[in-house]
């Protein structure tokens, strides 16, 4: 079919396989698929109302969008599509391209100069101005336009679709009976969805300008909603890579590219691809035109801030404050508030995950509260927190932002879990799946399948857990793989979930042989969460030193990062080392640190926690004994892994 499209329009534009044009000057062509879509509109338009039912019309008229807008598919699938939502409609389509493939060059032409008539008479079949109008219009448009060599070409790739198709429907006639008992001819609500399948991409040819934006579009929804129900990264690359030959400067599939390197953790191609959308989209001018002057410099500093964002995720914590404060410095040259607030929201990212970039976040912070950028962390109060979030929640709302509405929701599960108010993080959490639930759910994408709706399920799990449910944590987490497969970019915070609940648990049962071969792949997900795991380990076994040293060590790292939540964790178990060695007067110093720390920012489960831990060591009998000797440990291994000092 490729060879089709390239003799009727692009062998003029190349010179030894090089492009001297860009292709998506051409809006439309014809196609054999599109022949087949004209064929279906054309008796839809034959057929009398009593003939189908309205249900019937409804599903067609919903099946028409995608399949004016979506890539080329093969007949046998197109011939499934229809048979789905009319079955008396697809046998008349069939017969009618049966009868236009096995017949005469004039049958073709006689049916392209039969199409004008539905635009005739005092009420027409169609309006020249709707959707199928305006199709119609490009199709008769195109076909006028073709010489008669390629008019003949056109009507042998129809010759051949049509071949193929009946083929592709022998075959799968001859499944269906051999596998008639495995179940009942029932249509996933996957398959109505005309999304874009391997299959489907490898049967069709170019795209044109519309088809191609719909793609791009479909598969960037996808990856962001539902990234199951995407192409594959090699099917996806494939089709990319076959559009940027055709038209290199096509910046829209440069950043899908970037998305679909992300999904494999390629680095190289990744950047590559993100620059390379940058360079077009200034060199195409799409932001100076709507912009102005102002759009090459807004090109510059969302094109470093992306950087930035990119470098962070792959760990480069030092090149990505470079590409940070380039943007910073770009964006305050040019006064962009909404950049610089971007800015910020990266640099308290880069301030957890570096003591030195904390720095940059201190410096930046009074600025934030100049624009209203609340922070959990400084130890407001949950009402004052919570004023602050419901006043950009009115805007959420108002503008009907869906996404920036879920993020705000699953933020709130978050922080009422920090403050350790279970309930109200367990009734956000429903309210987030409640309402994600409620939502209508547009061409098969489950809305749900974001980042939000995975943190939201996390929670829930791990509040199930906390209350000794381990069956019903275990069922969520069975949705969360299901939801998120291992491959997909969300995936690693079920991961960290999963084996933190395994981890309480095996502590819980006595197992820590089952708890110390889980604190490797809870170090793998999050370092500082498998440092501490470890030394509760070694606690729990009476290597006091071991543990002792390094608690000293992961204290020393968090107060750096001001990291309060895990500062209060590391002073409980060292006063729990402390009174387990029979030492209590010196836990008790430790104890009141802790508890001085959750009531200045107001954690109230870490609180209860400590008063706990000073019932425990009030109990415990003092002894004259001092503690064993801390004789040195090999940790050399967390020393190279963290860089710690």
């Amino acid at each position: 079919m490729a060879s089709v499209h390239e003799s009727l329009y692009f062998n003029p534009m190349m010179t030894n396989g090089v492009v001297h044009a860009n292709v998506f000057g051409i809006k439309d062509w014809v196609t054999p698929y599109k022949i087949a879509v004209l064929v279906l509109l054309n008796e839809m338009g034959r057929t009398g109302e009593g003939a189908v039912s309205l249900m019937e019309r409804r599903r067609l008229n919903q099946l028409l969008l995608p399949l004016l807008q979506g890539p080329d598919i093969t007949l046998s699938k197109l011939y499934k599509l229809i048979e789905d939502s009319c079955p008396q409609l697809a046998n008349s389509v069939q017969i009618r391209i049966k009868l236009m493939a096995e017949g005469e060059l004039k049958d073709m032409e006689q049916f392209f100069d039969d199409l004008s008539d539905s635009f005739s008479g005092t009420e027409p079949e169609v309006h020249k101005t709707s959707v199928v109008g305006l199709f119609l219009r490009h199709m008769i448009l195109a076909y006028s336009k073709l010489s008669f060599s390629q008019v003949f070409k056109l009507y042998t790739a129809l010759q051949q679709y049509f071949q193929s198709g009946e083929k592709k429907t022998v075959e799968d006639a001859d499944m269906e009976l051999t596998g008639r008992e495995d179940g009942e001819r029932k249509m996933e609500k996957e398959d109505l969805d005309v999304s874009v399948r391997e299959e489907e991409v490898s049967c069709s040819g170019p795209l044109s300008q519309k088809q191609a934006e719909f793609f791009l579009s479909q598969q960037a929804s996808l990856l962001k909603n539902d990234e199951t129900k995407a192409l594959t990264p090699a099917s996806l690359q494939k089709e990319l890579n076959n559009l940027l030959k055709f038209n290199p400067d096509f910046a829209e599939a440069h950043y899908l590219s970037y998305l679909n390197n992300l999904r494999v953790q390629d680095v190289f191609s990744s950047t590559h691809s993100l620059l390379h959308y940058f360079d077009r989209l200034i060199l195409t001018g799409a932001e100076g035109k709507s912009n102005g002057e102002e759009g090459y410099g807004r090109s510059l500093r969302y094109a470093a801030l992306n950087l930035a964002a990119l470098h962070c995720r792959f760990g480069h914590y030092q090149q990505a404050e470079l590409a940070l404060q380039e943007a910073i410095r770009i964006a305050q040259e040019s006064n962009d508030h909404v950049c610089l607030q971007h800015c910020l929201s990266w640099l308290y990212v880069l301030g957890q995950k570096r003591a030195d970039s904390y720095v940059l976040l201190e410096h930046s912070v009074k600025k934030a509260v100049h624009f209203g950028l609340p922070r959990a962390f400084a130890g407001k109060t949950a009402n004052k927190l919570m004023d602050a979030l419901k006043d950009s929640d009115l805007l959420h709302w108002k503008h009907s932002l869906s996404e920036l509405i879920d993020i705000s929701i699953a933020q709130k599960t978050a922080i009422w879990r920090l403050y350790g108010r279970s309930t109200m993080a367990l009734q956000q959490a429903q309210m987030l799946l409640s309402m994600n639930s409620l939502e209508s759910v547009h061409s098969g994408v489950q809305q749900n399948n974001t980042e939000s709706f995975a943190v939201a399920l996390c929670h829930l799990a791990e509040l199930h857990a906390e209350q000794g449910c381990f069956a019903a944590a275990a069922e969520v987490l069975k949705h969360l793989k299901e939801r998120f497969p291992p491959n997909s970019q969300h995936a690693q915070l079920w991961m960290l979930c999963d084996q933190k609940i395994q981890f309480d648990r095996a502590m819980n049962d006595g197992k820590y042989h089952l708890a110390d071969s889980l604190v490797t792949g809870i170090t793998a997900l999050n370092s500082m969460e498998g440092v501490y795991r470890k030394a509760v380990v070694l606690q729990a076994q009476n290597q006091m030193s071991e543990a002792h040293k390094l608690l000293q060590k992961l204290l020393s790292h968090c107060e750096k990062l001001k990291n309060t939540e895990m500062v209060i964790s590391v002073l409980l178990s060292v006063a729990e080392l402390y009174w387990r060695s029979s030492c209590p007067t010196i836990a008790m110093p430790v104890l009141l640190h802790a508890l001085a720390l959750s009531k200045e920012y107001r954690l109230q489960y870490l609180a209860s926690e400590t008063v706990l831990n000073l019932a425990f060591a009030q109990m415990y009998p003092e002894t004259n004994e001092e503690l064993p000797p801390l004789c040195p440990t090999n940790l050399s291994f967390y020393d190279v892994v963290y860089g710690w000092d």
